[in-house]
């Protein structure tokens, strides 16, 4: 039963396949920026690894969900980057989606509705009966405070790079505080609520 709330976990809060989905396209933009020089050409080949990416998820018969966010966010930030004649604006968007994630978790920690409960509860079987359990809402506060981290960390790096123009460093720190930190968190995420039991509604055994 671990084994597959594990799952659930992961899948739920993006997993390696939609780690894959919204990073590659980022990485052969700057990869192809740094070659060509082009920014009209990388913005095409950033949106032809994402639609490729789609086809790969559908040709598998997986589930398309992160293969099609990657693409849509692939599309916007291009279209960002080309409006504004800017490599670095590809990365804006990214900048404005943690600002709402770290003011959405914060919001919810406030209001005493840690985010990862809302997500999890449902996905494993406990819906909302984890507020009447403290030890399961401090397991899903902690989580919450984990990915808080996550996107403040991001901001904290990232910002001071694009406001500097340092498009390679800002492209190096977007892969690695999308990839290594976000497996980082995600494990910390499941080591917090794996050691409380889920919550039980009343009258379940």
């Amino acid at each position: 039963m671990e084994s597959e709330d594990k799952a659930k976990v992961i899948n739920a809060l993006g997993g390696k396949s939609g780690l894959i989905d919204s990073t590659l396209p980022s990485i052969f933009f700057l990869m192809a920026y740094n070659i060509t020089h082009n920014l009209k050409l990388c913005l095409y080949y950033s949106i032809g690894v994402a639609a490729l990416l789609m086809i790969f998820r559908l040709f598998r018969r997986t589930t398309l969900v992160h293969a099609v966010g990657g693409f849509i966010a692939a599309v916007f930030c291009a279209y960002f980057a080309w409006k504004t004649g800017s490599a670095k604006s590809y990365y804006a968007p990214s900048l404005w989606k943690n600002s709402a994630f770290l003011a959405l978790y914060a919001l919810s920690l406030l209001a005493k509705y840690p985010l990862i409960g809302v997500i999890l509860g449902p996905i494993l079987g406990e819906n909302f009966e984890w507020r009447k359990n403290s030890a399961r809402y401090r397991a899903y506060r902690d989580a919450t405070w984990i990915w808080f981290g996550l996107f403040a960390i991001r901001l904290l790096v990232q910002y001071p790079l694009y406001k500097a123009n340092q498009l390679n460093a800002l492209g190096v720190a977007n892969i690695f505080l999308g990839v290594p930190l976000y497996l980082l968190v995600l494990w910390g995420t499941w080591m917090v609520i794996k050691r409380v039991p889920v919550a039980k509604k009343l009258g379940d055994k």
